[in-house]
C-alpha cells in the first residue's frame, strides 16, 4: 500500500483547518512552500500539515508573520520554539508589544467603567 506523501491545496485545508487564503498568504510570506503541478495546482508536501500548525501556533501567540519567517527555524515541535539567540530580541519585541496592548485594553475598560459608574 502506497501512503500518500503530497497534497492539493484543499488536502492541506481540510487538515489543518487553515483556510486555502491562508496557507496561499502562508506562502506568500515565504513561510510554507509548494510545488506546481503542469496545470498549475499547488502540491505540499508531507511536511506541510506540520508546518502549518507551526505558524498558526505562532499566530495564536500574537506574531505577525514577519516575526514568524524569523522564529519558525527554531520550532521544533508544534509549539516549542529552541530560543535561538537570532529569535530572542523578536520574542522580547512581541512580548512587549502584547504588554502594551494590555496596558491600552486596561485603560479603556477604566474609562468605560467610569462613564458606567
Amino acid at each position: 500500500m502506497k501512503v500518500k506523501t503530497e497534497m492539493l491545496i484543499g488536502e492541506l485545508s481540510e487538515v489543518t483547518g487553515a483556510s486555502a487564503r491562508s496557507l496561499r498568504y502562508y506562502e506568500e510570506k515565504g513561510l510554507l512552500t509548494s510545488r506546481r503541478t503542469p496545470a498549475g495546482y499547488r502540491v505540499y508536501d508531507d511536511g506541510a500539515p506540520l508546518q502549518v500548525r507551526r505558524i498558526r501556533g505562532l499566530l495564536d501567540a500574537g506574531f505577525d508573520t514577519d516575526s514568524i519567517g524569523v522564529i519558525l527555524p527554531c520550532v521544533r515541535h508544534e509549539r516549542t520554539v529552541e530560543l535561538c539567540p537570532t529569535i530572542e530580541a523578536t520574542m522580547r519585541a512581541t512580548l512587549a508589544r502584547l504588554d502594551a496592548d494590555l496596558d491600552e485594553l486596561a485603560r479603556r475598560r477604566s474609562a468605560v467603567s467610569a462613564l458606567l459608574a
